[in-house]
């Protein structure tokens, strides 16, 4: 069948976190903080989907014409971004994602349109384009692509990653992705063509439970999954919103904790059936995997639980 009319796109994934380097083989993009999405564009109709393949259109009204600033059929993978105070806001795009009440989302779209930046292209006009290489894709987005509010083309340089890795850390910005020249787009993999510099380190973690601690205190307790089972790694407190906690406890309790090694510290746990998954940044891993400095950045409704693996 037809790549468009299939719909079942997986994107590409981001290889491994490291550090910045200068290189004439790659190009370097800012890594927006987002949701990944892929967007389906034809002359009638905008059809934008998440990593999991469920259509956003109802949540980002705004982006439902952006269809008409395409020449051709095509398939684009980008990031649905809100700026808010000039920066990408990943808060206030996941809070989008999760409203339901139509009226909410006309207003919110009203106050803080979302954008869809594309950075790549997997199908123009009547053919998928995926094995063509990286820079061949990146001339056909700038031909199809005619940029407007609502939708734009993810900038790049070539060669001065580390430099453009130190505008990122300046501006307080989550960090670049180096991209080969010569990469060909793989659907689901994890390759090392496409590598993630980061200066704000984040994961996702499965949200395993939760600690009241009075005074308004509140502790998640995080996991991840090793094969099929859920490794324990730690709490988080800082930085969890009152809508996040309303979903998190919203969510069916169980009697059973999912961990057999724990400290006392998860005496008085409220324990959680593992459907949310969270991301948690931080300033650094510890030797033993925890986290240090966490802060809780917001639920995703875009990974599974089972995705959320221990690194």
């Amino acid at each position: 069948m037809d790549l468009f009319e299939n719909k079942n796109i997986k994107p590409m994934l981001i290889g491994e976190n490291q550090e910045a380097f200068d290189s004439p083989d790659y190009i370097y993009e800012l890594k927006l903080d987002g949701h990944r999405c892929i967007a389906y564009l034809d002359k009638d109709s905008t059809d934008i989907r998440n990593k999991r393949d469920v259509k956003l259109n109802s949540k980002v009204p705004e982006l439902s014409t952006i269809h008409k600033q395409v020449k051709k059929r095509c398939i684009l993978d980008g990031e649905l971004i809100v700026i808010k105070d000039g920066k990408p806001d990943f808060f206030e795009i996941q809070r989008r994602s999760v409203l339901a009440n139509t009226f909410k989302i006309q207003l919110t779209a009203a106050k803080l349109p979302a954008t869809f930046t594309a950075f790549d292209i997997l199908y123009y006009d009547d053919h998928q384009v995926m094995d063509l290489p990286l820079m061949q894709r990146k001339k056909l987005l700038h031909k199809v692509i005619k940029e407007n509010e609502r939708i734009a083309i993810s900038r790049y340089i070539e060669e001065q990653g580390i430099q453009f890795y130190q505008l990122a850390k300046q501006n307080d910005l989550e960090g670049i992705v180096a991209k080969s020249k010569d990469s060909k787009y793989f659907q689901d993999k994890k390759t090392k063509d496409w590598i993630k510099i980061k200066y704000l380190l984040d994961d996702d973690f499965v949200v395993c439970g939760y600690i009241l601690k009075g005074k308004g205190v509140i502790s998640i307790i995080l996991g991840q999954y090793s094969g099929k089972k859920l490794v324990y790694k730690g709490h988080v407190t800082m930085g969890i919103s009152t809508e996040d906690f309303r979903v998190i406890e919203s969510t069916p309790k169980i009697n059973i904790r999912p961990f057999n090694d724990l400290t006392s510290s998860n005496k008085n746990a409220v324990w959680l059936e593992p459907t949310l998954v969270c991301v948690v940044k931080f300033m650094m891993k510890t030797a033993s995997g925890g986290l240090r400095q966490p802060v809780f950045k917001g639920l995703r409704n875009d990974k599974y639980p089972k995705e959320c693996i221990v690194n």
